[in-house]
């Protein structure tokens, strides 16, 4: 891995980490104003928020409804400013696993597209 690529793993690791704490503050600190993200639901395309107050909206809400959730890396290939994870969410009596391809700007996620197995 080249070093722009050990740069955007280390984002993606600690946006994950936060996500893992349920640290809306702290994954919207490693998220650029202009984000996008886009959701696995609803199927077939998911939804799309761009802009950090629509995504941070919808961590409010995700992270919140599902205190006991948490995602699990199961690999991580990043190169230049991009970084595919593969990875298992699990909320208790439950999980799936999915894919997020992010992009990182600047030291800060630019862009989350996130599939789910299913």
């Amino acid at each position: 891995m080249d070093e722009i690529g050990r740069q955007t793993a280390d984002v993606v690791r600690r946006f994950n980490d936060a996500m893992n704490a349920h640290d809306v503050d702290g994954v919207m600190a490693l998220m650029t104003d202009d984000c996008v993200f886009e959701n696995t639901q609803a199927a077939p395309d998911g939804t799309r928020y761009e802009g950090a107050a629509a995504v941070r909206r919808f961590w409010e809400e995700f992270l919140g409804a599902s205190p006991q959730a948490r995602f699990a890396e199961e690999d991580l290939i990043a190169c230049a400013d991009r970084c595919v994870v593969l990875w298992r969410y699990d909320w208790g009596d439950g999980h799936v696993r999915g894919v997020d391809i992010l992009r990182v700007r600047e030291g800060k996620v630019s862009e989350k597209l996130s599939y789910v197995k299913g």
